[in-house]
């Protein structure tokens, strides 16, 4: 699920104000507007998802990503090979039949797959059809962090191995790069997005104040999100460093959270809807009228088949959270997820790249809880 904001929107730099901001807050005369021509309409009812942050969008690039009307999201196939690789990919981690503990665990971590799309005007154009993660949040604050000391796999050509290099050149010392993201700013009411220029634009000392732009939310810094999402990483963590099947290349982790805040009573009803009923959010992805026509998929992932070894070296000791502290009920709404697997493969060593990334990641979030 790459991600970019696929509608119209205005410029900011590196950071855009999407459509529905107001213009007439405190930073307005910082802001220069520029109109982009909206991609091209999708299929039956299909429309360009308009909360991507990076990536791919549908009418613009030759492939892209959709929302169906029941609310899940349709990734395009890539031309070979990275199309059917991850599409085999997903089949592999969800197939029914499926009892490897390993990928098992690894479901927990994914946007849930439910099967490939294809359009009756179009049967061999295919889609990914998946979860839309941001699905139950009403303002989704969205960031995509590509993670590894790589952006290309071990068969990329020196041409494009060079090319990736120049993109970032930090990405081997940094492990992970940010790609893009939106906020929500509760006082002016919009979304300020950062795009990949913003992202390739950080360098070592300024990767903490840029990577906490995301959790400002014109206010105060959400360090209750900061922690659920450092708990969130964690626990991706302790599964790559119990595997040692797969490796990833230019996959991103996906961060969500709700940028709307909710008064102290209305928290405990939300929870209780959201368990008992799951209740349907709506977050301006495609109209409410079109999105009442289809029944939302069930929630949930396949929770874990068993308990992670615990790894005692001196860096996991520092950053280990209790069990407790991981899962408790003032924790916000915060889903942290795996995305993009056109560059997975087979391996029999540990994913030192992706290890390596995910620790950076966590130093500095950590850094900025800690300020």
């Amino acid at each position: 699920m790459d991600s970019s904001v696929t509608l119209g929107r205005l410029e900011l730099g590196h950071a855009t104000v999407s459509p529905d901001t107001c213009l007439n807050g405190p930073r307005a005369k910082e802001r220069t507007a520029q109109q982009h021509a909206g991609p091209r309409a999708g299929p039956l009812g299909c429309v360009p998802l308009s909360h991507q942050v990076a990536g791919h969008k549908y009418g613009v690039d030759k492939v892209g990503i959709l929302q169906h009307p029941d609310g899940t999201v349709l990734k395009q196939l890539q031309p070979p090979p990275r199309g059917p690789r991850e599409m085999q990919f997903y089949c592999k981690v969800y197939a029914k039949d499926c009892c490897d503990p390993c990928l098992l665990d690894l479901q927990q971590h994914l946007p849930k797959y439910y099967s490939t799309w294809s359009s009756p005007d179009s049967p061999t154009e295919l889609y990914l059809k998946l979860e839309d993660v941001t699905r139950r949040f009403q303002k989704p604050c969205i960031m995509d962090v590509k993670i590894g000391q790589r952006s290309y796999d071990p068969f990329a050509s020196q041409e494009k191995r060079e090319q990736q290099i120049r993109k970032y050149p930090l990405m081997e010392e940094i492990g992970f790069l940010v790609l893009g993201m939106r906020v929500y700013n509760v006082g002016l009411d919009c979304f300020d997005t950062y795009d990949q220029h913003y992202g390739r634009g950080l360098k070592k000392d300024t990767i903490k104040d840029g990577l906490s732009k995301f959790f400002y939310n014109g206010n105060l810094l959400r360090r209750d999100v900061i922690t659920a999402s450092i708990a969130k990483v964690k626990s991706i963590l302790r599964w790559f460093e119990n595997q040692s099947q797969l490796n990833f290349y230019a996959s991103s982790l996906l961060f969500v959270y709700e940028g709307l805040p909710l008064a102290p009573e209305e928290k405990s009803s939300t929870r209780s809807l959201q368990k008992n009923e799951g209740v349907l959010e709506y977050n301006n992805n495609i109209e409410q009228s079109l999105s009442t026509m289809y029944s939302l998929h069930k929630k949930g992932c396949m929770q874990s088949h068993h308990q992670s070894k615990q790894d005692n070296s001196a860096w996991h000791s520092l950053t280990q959270l209790d069990a407790g502290e991981q899962e408790t009920e003032e924790m916000p709404e915060v889903e942290v997820r795996m995305i993009d697997f056109a560059h997975v493969f087979p391996s029999e060593v540990p994913d030192h790249g992706y290890i390596y990334g995910l620790r950076n990641l966590l130093m500095v979030l950590q850094t900025i809880l800690d300020d």
